[in-house]
Formats: structure tokens, sequence, C-alpha cells
């Protein structure tokens, strides 16, 4: 299987990514945040111009099933911005949906999954190029055990990358121990998001040392009390042998998110001061076109990605 990512206009080579903001929204809906929706097309050409002229390139945009995705808005704004955009999959905490659709799709969540990796989102033929799922805070609750089989079932028939919300950065080893350790899944193609808002070293150490993906993504109004340590745990863990592990996002949450201009124009020279222009590239570039991959299905010849 020849390695690609897969983009709301279709598989590309890890390598065209380019610069990649690898968290981000440009649509969400929850009623966890009534009020405060990203469901502005205007805004979302508006915040992806910016990222493009501060010489950004590809997004990954992690909103999952029922969460307002607005697949063909991300078509129309991929083609007129020039930008490459990876729609998700997968399915968030159980506080984000009515209870009545999660009884309604809870024994068929691969096949769905699935559905959308290989056929396409909805009645559209966009398809997804990545699962998300979550945990819960310190821990992984029923809902989150249900989705990560579910998302570990289709990575093993889709080879699709599976990238994990970590509530307040915690549980990331319970995550990897069912993941990689009872399901199965080969830790390189699992990415731990908001590692960095519980900025504990050790686990972060040991959740690369198992070889996963760490993503840092960020700053939000809700966690700037972390954002700072940002440059000194990046530093920590490529001086630890990990540099090619670590991913950079915006995580555009709400309306008023900092997100991904943010990522390019204030994040970026202040990281270069302290890891360096070679090092923080990799982790725009080199880092994202690995960890984006599709690897082969369980069951195929060889694993690219």
């Amino acid at each position: 299987m020849v390695a690609a990512v897969r983009t709301v206009l279709g598989d590309i080579p890890p390598a065209d990514l380019g610069v990649c903001d690898a968290h981000d929204h440009l649509f969400l809906r929850t009623p966890a945040l009534p009020g405060q929706e990203l469901a502005d097309p205007a805004s979302a050409a508006e915040r992806l111009r910016a990222f493009r002229a501060s010489g950004g390139r590809s997004v990954i945009q992690w909103t999952p099933y029922g969460m307002g995705r607005e697949v063909e808005a991300l078509v129309e704004l991929s083609r007129a911005t020039g930008a490459h955009v990876v729609a998700a999959t997968g399915l968030h905490q159980a506080v984000h949906y009515p209870a009545a659709l999660l009884d309604r799709i809870r024994d068929g969540l691969a096949d769905l999954f699935v559905t959308e990796l290989t056929r396409g989102i909805g009645s559209t033929t966009v398809q997804a190029g990545l699962i998300k799922v979550a945990g819960a805070f310190h821990t992984v609750d029923a809902h989150a055990r249900l989705t990560m089989t579910a998302a570990a079932g289709a990575h093993h028939r889709t080879g699709a990358p599976i990238a994990v919300h970590l509530e307040l950065g915690t549980a990331a080893l319970d995550v990897l121990d069912l993941l990689c350790g009872e399901l199965g899944v080969p830790p390189r193609h699992v990415i731990l998001g908001h590692l960095g808002r519980s900025p504990d070293g050790a686990v972060q150490r040991e959740a690369a040392r198992a070889g996963a993906f760490l993503a840092f993504d960020g700053p939000s109004r809700a966690h700037h009390a972390t954002d700072w340590r940002l440059p000194d745990e990046l530093a920590a863990l490529a001086e630890a042998g990990f540099a090619g592990q670590l991913l950079l996002g915006g995580d555009t949450t709400v309306p008023e998110t900092p997100g991904m201009p943010h990522l390019l124009r204030r994040l970026h020279p202040r990281l270069e001061e302290t890891l360096g222009a070679d090092t923080v590239s990799a982790l725009l570039t080199a880092n994202p076109a690995r960890a984006f991959a599709f690897g082969a299905p369980a069951g195929t010849a060889g694993d690219t990605a």
C-alpha cells in the first residue's frame, strides 16, 4: 500500500502536506458550547486565508461525526484557498450528543467510521482522513471504550490514523494501554491531543517511548495557564530524542480562539528561538506527513506509514 493522506479533495502524497496545522476546527457545533458555534463559512475562509498567508499549507480538522463538520463547505474552502484540508470521522465524548443519537448508532460505530473513511460522509463522496475519539478526565470511561474499540476496528480495516482528545491532557497512558495494548493499534498510528494541558513530563516521555505522536494544540483561552510552558516542554522532549513525534496545532474551538493564524504568526518564531528552525520545520512538515498517512490495513502486506 502506497502511503497517502486523505484530504477532502482526495488522496495526496504525505510530503505534499507542507506546513501543517495538525489539530484545528474550521467548523464545530456542540450543545456543550451553546452560542459559540463555528458555523460561518466566511469566518472559516478568513482564518484559512490568514493561515495560508503566513506560510501554512494544510489543516487537519478534528471535528467528528455529528458536530457540524460541513464537509461540502470544507471542499469549497480547500478549492478556494489552495489549502489541503483533512476531515474526520469518529465520535467525541457523550456530552456532545443527544442520548437518542448515541443509542441509534452505538452498535454500528465501526461500520459508520469505515463508511466515512472509504465511501463518503453523509450523502457526499467526501472521505474522512482520520478517526477522532476522546478520553475522559483521568480515565477511559465506558463511552470512550466503546468509541475507541470501534476506532481500532476501523483502523484495522482501513489503516486510518486515530486522533485522541485527552480531557485536560489526562489519561494518555490509559488510552495507549487500550488502543495499542488491548486493541492492537500500532502506536505510530495514534495521535494524542492536548498533552500540554497537563504538563507532566514523565507521562509525556512515556507516551513518546510507546511510539505515539504527541500533539501540542493551542493556545486557547481556557488553557492559557499552561500555554507558556510549551517551548520548554517541546525542548525537553526533543532533547530526549522524541522530536520526530511532536505535532503542533491551533485547536480553534470557539470564535475567539487565536487558532491557526496565531500558530504561525506568533508561536512559530518563539519556538524557533528555543528549538531551532530545523526542529520547528520538522514539527510542522515531516512529522504530520508521517502521522496522518494511512497505513496498510490488517491482513495486507507491509505498512508504509
